[in-house]
C-alpha cells in the first residue's frame, strides 16, 4: 500500500451557530499572509472520528443527508465514511486575528484536523454547466 505523510496545519475549536473558529498552528501562520482579502475559501480537513479500520474500509453507503435509498460509492457522494477521511467545504472568511480565523460554514467537528486551505476563485471554482443526479438536490443546504 502506498502512503503519504500529512501534515495539519491546525484545528477546529470551536463551532457555534454556524460559526467555526480555527487556530492555524503557529509554524503555518506564513502562510496566511493576505487571505483577508478572500470573501470565501476552500478548507480541506479530517474527519478525525472516522480515522478508524471500519470506517477507512467502506466503499458503499446510502448518502444520508439526501432522504433517498440509493446505495452509491463513497466516491460519488461526500459520505465521511472512506479510504481517506478527509472533508471539503467552502466557507464565508469572516475574520482573522493572527493565527485565528471566524469562518461561516465548515461543516467540521471540534477538535477537526485542519490539512490545508485554499482561495475560492470565482473565476476556476465554479463551474454553472456541471451536472450533477436529482438526488443530490434534495439534501442539505447550508
Amino acid at each position: 500500500m502506498e502512503r503519504g505523510i500529512i501534515r495539519f496545519i491546525g484545528r477546529v475549536k470551536e463551532v457555534e451557530d454556524n460559526i467555526s473558529t480555527i487556530k492555524i498552528y503557529k509554524k503555518y501562520c506564513p502562510g496566511l499572509l493576505r487571505i483577508e482579502k478572500f470573501s470565501h475559501l476552500i478548507f480541506l480537513y479530517w474527519f478525525h472520528e472516522r480515522d478508524n479500520e471500519e470506517h477507512r474500509s467502506t466503499l458503499q453507503v446510502y448518502p444520508r443527508r439526501h432522504k433517498v435509498e440509493i446505495l452509491t460509492g463513497v466516491y460519488a457522494c461526500r459520505s465521511p465514511s472512506r479510504p481517506n477521511p478527509i472533508g471539503h467545504t467552502i466557507v464565508e472568511l469572516l475574520e482573522v486575528t493572527e493565527c485565528i480565523l471566524k469562518v461561516k460554514g465548515l461543516d467540521a467537528l471540534p477538535d477537526s484536523p485542519i490539512i490545508d486551505i485554499k482561495p475560492y476563485h470565482p473565476r476556476s471554482d465554479s463551474i454553472p454547466e456541471a451536472v450533477s443526479p436529482s438526488w443530490t438536490e434534495k439534501g442539505y443546504k447550508r
